[in-house]
C-alpha cells in the first residue's frame, strides 16, 4: 500500500475534523470532488472544486454541532485508498446523535485527493471500490 497516499487521507480526515479549510484545499485537488454519506449524500449531490470543499464544510457546520470521523483501518486499491472506522456528529438544531460505522473511497492522484466517497456502511465503501472481505 502506498504510505503516502495513506498519509494524505489521514491528513485529509484529520484538517476536516479540525475544520481547516486551507488545510483540506491543500491536499485536494483543485478540481476533485466530494461526495458525503451524510451532507448531500441523500439527494445525490456532489460537491466539486475547492469552492465545492468550502461549500460542503460550510453546509457541514451549519447542519451539525459536532462532526468527528476516526479511520482506522486502510486498505490499498491502486490509486485508490478505502479507509473504515466509526463517524461521530451531532445535528445542531435536533441535537440529534448520530454513531455509524463508515467507509470511505479516496482516489489520490499526485498527492492530492480527487475523489472522496463517504458510506455509512463498510460493505457499501468495498463495493464501491470493487474489493470483497
Amino acid at each position: 500500500m502506498s504510505e503516502e497516499n495513506v498519509e494524505v487521507v489521514r491528513k485529509s480526515v484529520d484538517a476536516v475534523n479540525r475544520r481547516d479549510v486551507e488545510e483540506v484545499l491543500s491536499l485536494t485537488d483543485p478540481d476533485g470532488e466530494l461526495q458525503s454519506a451524510i451532507i448531500g449524500g441523500a439527494e445525490g449531490r456532489a460537491y466539486r472544486g475547492h469552492e465545492g470543499f468550502r461549500k460542503w464544510l460550510a453546509d457541514t457546520t451549519q447542519s451539525f454541532e459536532e462532526l468527528h470521523t476516526e479511520l482506522t483501518e486502510y486498505r490499498d486499491a491502486g490509486d485508490r485508498v478505502v479507509a473504515f472506522g466509526r463517524i461521530r456528529a451531532r445535528g445542531r438544531e435536533s441535537g440529534v446523535e448520530l454513531d455509524s460505522e463508515t467507509g470511505w473511497v479516496f482516489t489520490i492522484r499526485r498527492g492530492k485527493v480527487v475523489r472522496a466517497e463517504g458510506f455509512l456502511s463498510r460493505a457499501q465503501a468495498l463495493e464501491a471500490a470493487g474489493l470483497s472481505e
